[in-house]
């Protein structure tokens, strides 16, 4: 007993803390597991091996036992949270602690030597919670093991150390949401690096703030290994990651950092300042023309125009005198935050966002609250932050009129780059409309082309007239060759006029200020823009020259005959709903046949719908499909697809859908 009184005098920080000798240990051989299954029970086969080591007592109500990680019990009376799982074995060993039941498992990350044992928890009917971006990778790792590549490898994040077998997942641990559990809130803290949905656990324990940090740092000034921080060939990405992750773990103010791997550690800033400091100086002489997330800053165009633009999309702060802001976009922190996270999204699950930025406005710009954010189009890069200002500050969501069915439904359609959550839409604009907000004055035009679902908008600042345009066009080249240039993606939905719309709004209004959504802001050059406006009329008449269909549109929109919702939600059992949508490019009225192509044992009614479509116009017709039953589990995701006569041609199976069956 003296001994464990001495160890905590002297703090959690000392070399022998697991030395398995001693009177501060509770010997592993010696106790019965928590409740009645086979001590090892394991579905994916038996666990051969245990730690030779016991649990060792932190504080009055957290102990640790090392693992293939280290596991964390976090006690109420004779209750207990665990924080990662190792191999299972603390169940042998938490009777000697007065632990009589185990209430839930909290994972930081989803590495085998953090859960490889859950298979016994599920035995024991002990919920399993984890990071809500890497769930898939417990709950259906067979399906990642089944399509992971291993041939033609350049993506070599290390997903590989994922388990093997499918972990029954009770619930997510949702980023700056708080886990509540007895006498403790437990702030869910996003900390990507050593994998990029990774958490850290944030609450008081014992008077004393405490941060579970799985393997973001092992000990003061090192981490487990290299290769988890590095994603894609040759990069270093993840030691970025690692870096913004640490520096706001250190903004947070733990008193005791308990890791995954290696000691438990009091005082934790100067280790955290010196691991900084060394991943730093790697990736300066590894890779110097490499700008770090964390160095990104916001700077003024005008007293009241705060800029970023080193974010993956530029976004742009309106702080007016009151404190009050109006973001225009806000997307990820930056472009390897960006491209890394969304590479990791799995198929029906939204990209990762790690707040940024705001506090530096608040500390440098007089920020005091985000009123309204409004996108300048439909673009993930553009507002992949936009439920977060939602949740944690109330920000409204204003926007252009054809953009609310988009971030409400984001289901809706195949569009590029829509973000797969939805975003309530408070207040939305019609094209030319102008609306006042604080002491501004805003006017909105629809401003097509790099997508339908775009706007422009001008505003007086500062004696300034400024266009935010979105991604209209872009500075490109310099001296000689700079030139403003525009982006065409026809999965966006581009019509042959859509350029020369937008660039003729910017020219009619001539703004002072361009504030593009990429790159910086730049004093607006009308002979820039008419060049633009020159090529863009080039672009239109190439386009006429090049597709076949005399009316060219048809060749530029993939979406001219769809279904909605493309993803349609259903239950196995019932009926739902799904629209054919028309858009009828030609001089005259088009008449349509249309029949769905449905999984054996589905049915469609009417079999066959007709629709007639006014010239210039859009036309819809519906179906009920009815969904078996008994319809295979195994095949939770079907597509369908629409057969389509016009005008007697027949021109087959145009349009597609996916259908994500659920199961009562």
């Amino acid at each position: 007993m003296k001994r464990r009184q001495s160890l905590q005098k002297l703090g959690v920080n000392r070399r022998d803390f697991f030395k398995s000798a001693g009177a501060g240990i509770l010997a592993s051989g010696l106790a019965t597991p928590a409740s009645g299954s086979a001590p090892n029970a394991d579905s994916a086969g038996p666990v051969r091996f245990k730690p030779s080591g016991g649990l060792t007592q932190i504080s009055p109500n957290l102990y640790v036992l090392p693992d293939t990680c280290n596991v964390y019990v976090l006690k109420d009376g004779d209750r207990a949270l665990l924080i990662d799982f190792g191999s299972g074995h603390v169940l042998n060993l938490l009777a000697q602690i007065g632990v009589t039941k185990v209430e839930g498992i909290l994972h930081t990350h989803h590495h085998r030597d953090q859960c490889q044992g859950d298979a016994r928890a599920a035995a024991e009917r002990i919920p399993i919670h984890v990071p809500q971006h890497e769930r898939h990778l417990f709950e259906d790792a067979e399906n990642f093991w089944r399509n992971r590549r291993v041939f033609h490898l350049y993506y070599v994040r290390n997903d590989y150390f994922t388990v093997t077998h499918n972990i029954p997942v009770a619930g997510d641990l949702r980023d700056y949401e708080t886990f509540h559990w007895g006498p403790y809130e437990l702030l869910i803290y996003p900390t990507p690096g050593h994998t990029l949905g990774g958490i850290s656990i944030v609450g008081m324990i014992d008077g004393k703030k405490t941060a579970f940090t799985g393997d973001l740092i092992h000990s003061p000034g090192k981490v487990v290994n290299l290769y988890e921080l590095q994603y894609n060939y040759g990069s270093g990405d993840g030691v970025d990651f690692a870096i913004f992750s640490l520096t706001r773990m250190r903004e947070q103010g733990p008193a005791l950092i308990c890791p995954s791997h290696g000691e438990p550690f009091s005082n934790p800033g100067a280790g955290i300042d010196d691991l900084i400091g060394k991943l730093k100086g790697w990736l300066q002489a590894y890779d110097p023309g490499m700008a770090l997330t964390i160095a990104n800053q916001p700077f003024a165009v005008t007293p009241h125009l705060i800029a970023s633009s080193a974010t993956t999309s530029s976004f742009y702060a309106l702080i007016s005198d009151s404190g009050k802001a109006l973001f225009v976009d806000y997307g990820s922190a930056s472009g390897n935050f960006f491209f890394s996270l969304n590479a990791a999204v799995p198929v029906l699950d939204r990209m990762r966002f790690v707040q940024h930025t705001i506090p530096e406005l608040k500390a440098r710009y007089g920020l005091k609250s985000v009123d309204v954010a409004i996108p300048s189009h439909m673009h993930d890069d553009h507002l992949n932050g936009f439920p977060y200002l939602k949740r944690h500050y109330g920000t409204k969501v204003w926007c252009y009129e054809n953009m609310v069915d988009i971030l409400q439904n984001p289901r809706g359609n195949n569009l590029g780059c829509i973000l797969a959550e939805p975003i309530k839409v408070e207040r939305s604009f019609r094209d030319g409309e102008t609306f006042k907000w604080e002491e501004y004055e805003l006017t909105v035009y629809h401003s097509p082309g790099h997508t339908e679902y775009q706007m422009a908008m001008f505003a007086n600042i500062d004696g300034a007239r400024v266009a935010f345009t979105g991604d209209a066009f872009f500075p490109s080249g310099s001296g000689a060759t700079s030139q403003l240039r525009h982006n065409l993606i026809f999965r966006n939905w581009v019509e042959n006029d859509s350029h020369l719309r937008s660039i003729r709004t910017i020219l009619q209004h001539q703004p002072n200020i361009i504030a593009p959504g990429h790159g910086k802001p730049f004093v607006s050059n009308q002979d820039d823009l008419k060049d633009l406006e020159r090529r863009i009329e080039q672009q239109a008449r190439y386009f006429s020259d090049v597709i076949a269909d005399p009316d060219c549109n048809v060749g530029l929109n993939p979406s001219w005959v769809r279904l909605y919702p493309y993803q349609l939600l259903a239950k196995a059992g019932a009926t739902a709903e799904v629209e054919l949508r028309v858009r009828n490019y030609r001089a005259r009225p088009i008449r349509l046949e249309a029949a769905l192509v449905l999984p054996a044992g589905w049915k469609a009614s009417p079999e066959v719908a007709t629709l007639e479509v006014p010239s210039k116009a859009d036309g819809q017709t519906g179906f009920t499909l009815t969904i078996p039953e008994n319809w295979d589990r195994a095949k939770p995701r079907v597509a369908l697809a629409a057969d389509i006569m016009a005008d007697g041609q027949y021109l087959g199976q145009l349009a597609e859908g996916v259908v994500d069956v659920g199961f009562a």
